[in-house]
């Protein structure tokens, strides 16, 4: 079987589905506490990389997400699946698991 080499610009998410790239993790606490590895929160902001062209609607037409690539947004702590890719960590979502745009 072949291997399929996979790259943030070959990856086209599907309906309302949006690649979010995962920013990293806090390293220490507000007191200076470092944490280890075990200790640290999955993060819950990301930069979106890609978007879907939209969830269909029961006449067959397309709804525009309200989303676009670029926004730094907030989604919902266990939601999406984790992909690695480049050693980047990334987040398949679908829209419904984002809650804010975050300026």
């Amino acid at each position: 079987m072949a291997a399929i080499s996979l790259s943030v610009s070959t990856v086209k998410p599907l309906g309302d589905r949006v690649f979010v790239k995962v920013s990293a993790a806090e390293e220490q606490t507000a007191g200076g506490i470092i944490l280890p590895d075990a200790a640290k929160e999955k993060p819950q902001v990301g930069e979106i990389t890609a978007v879907g062209p939209g969830k269909r609607g029961d006449d067959g037409s397309r709804q525009a997400l309200d989303v676009k690539e670029g926004d730094k947004v907030l989604y919902s702590k266990y939601a999406g699946t984790d992909v690695k890719l480049g050693g980047e960590e990334y987040v398949l979502l679908s829209e419904k698991d984002i809650l804010a745009i975050v300026n």
